[in-house]
């Protein structure tokens, strides 16, 4: 039975959207490319409780966006002139890594943004998974910046410039260390409050920057010391770093691909059941992500003797029950099978077609 609206009881959810009443009911649609802009940065809502929802968690992971793209912008700048004055690769590789991290942005916030589309009748799970085709961009973006500032590590290896100014590259690793951390903090708290995977792993990236920065100050502390390899070597060092993160990016974007969720989860929603009026078993418990959203299917086992009218009453309690308890589910569908120790297996007719699964 699919879900109705459940606004009363949104569960898990400690930000409120804020409405304006002007715009909400009286808006005016902006043309043009600065009404495009408007759009993108203030989406606003045409619908009711679950558009609501949406807008919710759209605004909030639009504002970590680009509030993180102008910190990261104004980071990778600084990072940028240092290292073309100092000659510093490392700085140079954090900078690569800093520039990519701010362009994911905007991957990210058209995915939001499309995420708040009504499903149709082509895409009846609507666009949540619009995101999860960022995560993939991301890791694409993270890859190649990678590969090119390993490629300049190995070159200047080779041949070691000469570097100027330590002293600046450890003030700039410095405050690279800090804006990325910042934006890290800031993603990784509004992704997993929003359930977007790809906040998340776009945080993740800018921790391991972070992490890089530090690199690159202890790299100008060595060569202020007389080791001129260090700047070099700690370039590949950070590549390697931001290699391990890539790993588990690609890791959680495939999860999410895969329709994964933590076991946990599903122990819970049986537990759930389980303790719900009328249900004596639960077979079947399929949970995934849709956007922000989880999305269940269930199969519970009631007494063959209940009336349809019982039986329906005793999936929707059970329903009612899993939005209050499981956090971000938005929706569940409860199939409910009779008892076959009074009925025997009603779906006999359809074993031929489902032959490798097991007899209840």
């Amino acid at each position: 039975m699919p879900s109705a609206d459940h606004e009363d009881h949104e569960h898990d959810d400690e930000h409120h959207v804020e409405h304006d009443d002007d715009h909400e009911h009286d808006h005016r649609h902006r043309r043009g490319p600065l009404g495009m802009l408007i759009a993108l940065v203030r989406p606003h809502s045409h619908g009711g409780p679950t558009a609501d929802r949406a807008l919710e968690t759209t605004s909030e992971g639009m504002r970590a966006v680009f509030v993180s793209l102008g910190g990261l912008a104004a980071t990778a700048t600084l990072e940028l002139v240092v290292s073309l004055l100092t000659g510093s690769v490392a700085l140079l590789a954090d900078t690569i890594h800093n520039f990519a991290d701010a362009l994911t942005a905007l991957p990210l916030a058209l995915a939001f943004r499309m995420g708040r589309r009504a499903p149709t009748r082509r895409y009846t799970y609507g666009f949540g998974r619009a995101e999860d085709l960022a995560g993939i961009s991301i890791v694409v973006v993270m890859a190649a910046s990678t590969v090119i500032a390993a490629y300049e590590a190995i070159r200047h290896v080779v041949h070691v410039p000469t570097l100027h100014g330590t002293i600046w590259v450890g003030v700039a690793g410095a405050v690279g260390f800090a804006g990325n951390e910042l934006v890290a903090a800031y993603r990784v708290r509004v992704g997993r409050k929003i359930g977007s995977a790809a906040l998340v792993a776009d945080g993740l990236h800018a921790r391991s920057d972070g992490v890089a920065s530090l690199a690159v100050v202890a790299g100008a502390a060595a060569v202020g010391a007389g080791a001129p390899r260090a700047d070099p070597v700690v370039a590949l060092v950070i590549t390697g770093a931001i290699a391990v993160v890539l790993f588990g990016a690609v890791r959680g974007v495939y999860r999410r691909l895969m329709d994964s969720v933590d076991p946990a989860l599903v122990d819970q929603v049986e537990r759930v059941l389980r303790g719900s009026p009328g249900i004596d078993d639960v077979r079947d418990v399929r949970i995934r992500w849709v956007g922000h959203d989880l999305r269940a299917e269930v199969t519970v086992v009631s007494d063959s003797r209940l009336s349809l009218i019982d039986a329906h009453a005793i999936a929707t309690e059970a329903h009612h029950r899993l939005l209050h308890d499981v956090p971000r589910l938005a929706e569940a569908v409860i199939h409910t099978d009779p008892d076959v120790h009074h009925t025997g297996d009603q779906h006999d007719t359809l074993a031929h077609h489902f032959p490798d699964r097991p007899k209840p």
